[in-house]
């Protein structure tokens, strides 16, 4: 069976419109949960109006597009700063967030975000059997010698041969 808060955020009006058509032909909440196939407090919720409105699962976004905006164009003024002088003139500019968050808002644009949620969404309801086959890695990069190792530039795709992206 579905849990409550499923019904009632990831359901269209398909599924609402059959609870209430189902109600009206004089089923009882457990006939129509367990008709469609969700809890009976889903069923509650939706016909009681208490689905509407209600808070939002998860971590709140911690930053908005118009600061999005902002770090965007401080990338663009110096393409070769490092993640620390970035985050730094984020902050400067009333952003407070992590490198990680700086590292994530400058390198994916909207498709590769697309991708991304349309990889989670196919996996949402993957079993611990499911997910036990899948041998997870993190990449790292592991230097032998010191020295100059080149300058990273930071650049959107299609921008390899534009000037401001090259350094002499």
């Amino acid at each position: 069976k579905l849990p409550a808060w499923f019904i009632t955020q990831n359901h269209g009006l398909t599924q609402k419109a059959i609870i209430d058509t189902l109600k009206r032909e004089g089923k009882t909440q457990k006939e129509i949960s367990e008709r469609i196939g969700c809890s009976q407090s889903a069923v509650s919720r939706h016909l009681s109006g208490k689905s509407v409105g209600r808070k939002k699962c998860g971590k709140k976004r911690c930053t908005t597009r118009r600061g999005d905006r902002t770090l965007r164009k401080i990338v663009e003024k110096d393409r070769f700063q490092t993640l620390g002088d970035l985050r730094k003139q984020w902050t400067e500019s009333g952003v407070e967030t992590s490198r990680a968050t700086v590292h994530r808002r400058v390198l994916l644009n909207q498709k590769q975000r697309q991708k991304r949620l349309t990889w989670a969404t196919e996996k949402q309801h993957w079993t611990v059997a499911q997910w036990s086959k899948v041998l997870f890695s993190d990449e790292n990069k592991f230097c032998m010698s010191f020295g100059n190792q080149g300058a990273r530039v930071w650049r959107k795709t299609g921008e390899k041969e534009m000037p401001k992206c090259l350094k002499s």
